[in-house]
């Protein structure tokens, strides 16, 4: 297990709500929809394993994930909290509702289905960042360029140098263990759910119109896995409604 890291969004004294990030994402992607649910939740933020601030390990499987944030629950004697994760913090914290129920008192997940996504689109992000030489690197913008011919979405490639990081020396390295992820990466694009994980408590399954994340056809594992499931689809949003579409999405968590 690792010692997360976490950013308190506000709210204390509100019921707790534990946010986890997607794939090369951070608690720093939360500030402004935390923020806005901190009115009525305690809105804490973490940094899963080889992503953020945390610290790097070797390991990156979804039961380690599951094992640190409990670990960290515990350690701030969090015995029952509203869990919400987006993307690959979605299949944790699918996980951990299924394992662990009594410690989750609602489950939020955020564009992401209970199947395996097997993506190219990843593949080659992984092979952009893999393929950079930052000995030699001047600048984010020089990244960006460099990221042009693997990645053709350009707020993916915004969103991918948003993990770089200046060295104490003036150079550049990356914030995540781009190598433990690198070789985790077909582990966490199948899904951790066993056929028989169940989680019957209060269960809200967010979508993206726009994206392709979560279609008409996982309606049947979701409802099988979390027979509360609600879905509520955000009709002009992509792959991130928290930050896309905002308002609806803060609307969505709250009115349920």
């Amino acid at each position: 297990m690792v010692n997360l890291f976490h950013r308190d969004l506000g709210g204390a004294g509100n019921p707790p709500l534990v946010v986890l990030h997607g794939l090369l994402g951070s608690s720093r992607n939360w500030l402004t929809t935390g923020g806005d649910l901190a009115a009525n939740y305690h809105v804490l933020a973490l940094d899963l394993r080889n992503h953020g601030r945390s610290p790097h390990a070797a390991e990156t499987t979804y039961d380690a994930m599951v094992a640190d944030v409990l670990a960290w629950m515990d350690a701030r004697h969090l015995k029952r909290v509203t869990l919400m994760g987006h993307s690959m913090g979605g299949k944790v914290a699918m996980l951990l509702a299924c394992r662990h129920p009594e410690r989750v008192e609602r489950l939020i997940v955020v564009d992401i289905a209970p199947r395996d996504y097997l993506s190219n689109a990843h593949r080659a992000e992984f092979a952009a960042m893999n393929e950079l030489r930052l000995d030699i690197l001047q600048s984010r913008g020089e990244a960006e360029l460099r990221f042009e011919a693997r990645v053709d979405d350009w707020a993916m490639r915004k969103f991918l140098i948003t993990n770089l990081e200046r060295t104490e020396a003036g150079g550049w390295k990356w914030q995540i263990n781009l190598p433990a992820l690198t070789v985790a990466l077909p582990v966490l694009e199948k899904t951790p759910l066993a056929v028989d994980d169940r989680f019957s408590g209060p269960t809200l399954f967010i979508s993206g119109g726009k994206s392709r994340y979560v279609q008409e056809g996982d309606r049947a594992a979701i409802e099988g896995h979390f027979p509360g499931a609600h879905v509520e689809v955000i009709g002009d949003s992509g792959h991130n409604p928290h930050m896309e579409k905002r308002e609806a999405f803060v609307q969505a968590v709250l009115s349920e």
